[in-house]
């Protein structure tokens, strides 16, 4: 709210609570989509790794989301029925399944405390839009219960919007609302057709409006308080502030302490659009040959406050990146603790706390990654026999935790078959048996493994 970066004072001490707004489940997700919850995940692992007890809620948006965030539009999980030959209910079952092979599965990201359905709290919205109708923040309409802005001095706080400025007319358009701003907080369905997602309410048939579900979620399962609320910038203006809205004029007290928005990513410098056939997906990351894994650290090397620009060279460079860093994890397989190891010239120790440091001041990823690109160029040029296997292992096992890449898991010891054709590569050498040596380096290829001869030793590597 201050639009500057504030120490973080949870309201309980140790403990944070954070509730994110999830994904409309109703297609494919693309890779614009992921980019935010990869830094919310980032978010729960510094917390958790600084001694924080996270509680987290991320809801699903399976209902009431229209194509217009100002409550017009066609209804998303309608179209996405439509569009399918399926029911709304068919369709967003199959997205969430999609959503969270791709989120908990490839992506490695922390499951939620809560993950909850916006359908699975119908009477809790129900409940309370009922309780601000007694408040006297609502009015009907034709076609719904709408959410009078009006009643509000500090409407807009969030975004800083310039209300006196919005006036029905030709950018705004007039739909019966007493002002531009106001919200649905019950939808009617329409007289003559039977929605697949349809109650009864007190005040008829419909569905609850989209902004609803996330102040009734975070309320539920979180409290009247929360201490950061998380999203895309573009909720900002809209999705947001009705939020802020709603839940203060319920509950009297500040919704939440902190805002935390991603800002949008780009590909090849233009927005994502189908007409440009520029949105992709995970699937196609990997149909091209790169690596998940590869695609998440692309999105650290950006500031999550700044636009980002997705194009399959930046992503060639994170591939070749992220390579990188597997082989040296891989160098923990052919080091040994040593006893002549002096710690105050090991660069891991520092290097955990310097990553740390970076990543619990406003999530400076830029910075983390230059660390251990640092890092890791130190550790290789001392010298295999001053490599230490226990503490280069500490600090692969630290950048995992926190940027979850998995670079431990995705790089296991290779085969006693495979030690013994390089020792019979290197004794061939010894012996100037050339041929032997490179028929055996091909024999190791075809298992994806290179070796590299340095003055003194062989060392192996993924290709």
């Amino acid at each position: 709210m201050s639009r500057q970066t504030d120490e973080l004072k949870p309201l309980e001490e140790g403990k944070v609570s954070i509730y994110t707004c999830g994904l409309t489940v109703y297609s494919q997700p693309h890779i614009g989509n992921w980019v935010a919850y990869i830094y919310w995940d980032l978010l729960v692992r510094i917390l958790q790794v600084e001694g924080y007890d996270v509680t987290r809620v991320q809801n699903i948006t399976d209902v009431g989301h229209l194509t217009d965030d100002g409550d017009a539009g066609e209804d998303k999980m309608q179209k996405g029925a439509l569009r399918e030959g399926k029911t709304a209910w068919d369709v967003a079952q199959k997205y969430i399944d999609i959503a969270d092979h791709e989120a908990y599965g490839q992506l490695g990201l922390i499951h939620p405390t809560h993950l909850p359905r916006a359908t699975d709290y119908i009477p809790q919205q129900i409940a309370f839009v009922e309780e601000l109708e007694k408040k006297g923040y609502t009015y009907t309409i034709d076609d719904g219960v709408y959410f009078d802005t009006s009643k509000l001095s500090d409407y807009g706080k969030l975004a800083r919007l310039d209300i006196d400025g919005l006036e029905f007319g030709a950018r705004v358009a007039d739909t019966g609302k007493r002002n531009p701003t106001d919200f649905a907080l019950w939808k009617f369905s329409p007289a003559d057709e039977k929605r697949d997602m349809e109650w009864e309410s007190p005040w008829g048939t419909g569905f609850p409006g989209w902004h609803l579900e996330c102040s009734v979620m975070a309320r539920e399962l979180l409290g009247d308080q929360i201490d950061i609320h998380t999203g895309g910038i573009d909720h900002i203006p809209v999705h947001h502030t009705n939020e802020i809205a709603q839940t203060e004029s319920l509950t009297g007290t500040t919704f939440a302490n902190m805002w935390v928005h991603a800002n949008h990513m780009k590909v090849d410098g233009t927005k994502m659009s189908k007409s440009l056939g520029n949105i992709y997906t995970l699937a196609d990351i990997e149909e091209k040959g790169y690596s998940v894994m590869a695609f998440k650290l692309f999105v650290y090397t950006k500031h999550y406050r700044s636009e980002g620009n997705f194009t399959w060279e930046n992503l060639e460079a994170a591939q070749n990146r992220l390579s990188h860093w597997r082989n040296v994890a891989a160098l923990r397989h052919q080091t040994h603790d040593s006893l002549h190891q002096n710690d105050e010239m090991d660069p891991s120790p520092a290097a955990i706390g310097a990553i740390r440091e970076a990543l619990s001041d406003d999530l400076n990823t830029p910075e983390a990654l230059r660390i251990i690109d640092e890092t890791f160029s130190d550790i290789e040029a001392r010298g295999f026999d001053h490599i230490n296997h226990h503490t280069l292992t500490e600090l692969l096992e630290a950048i995992d935790d926190i940027l979850g890449l998995q670079l431990i898991e995705s790089t296991p010891d290779i085969t006693d078959d495979q030690k013994r054709l390089i020792l019979g590569r290197t004794q061939a050498r010894q012996n100037k048996d050339w041929m032997k040596s490179d028929e055996l380096r091909d024999r190791l290829a075809v298992d994806g493994i290179a070796v590299r001869d340095t003055a003194h030793h062989t060392i192996w590597e993924y290709k």
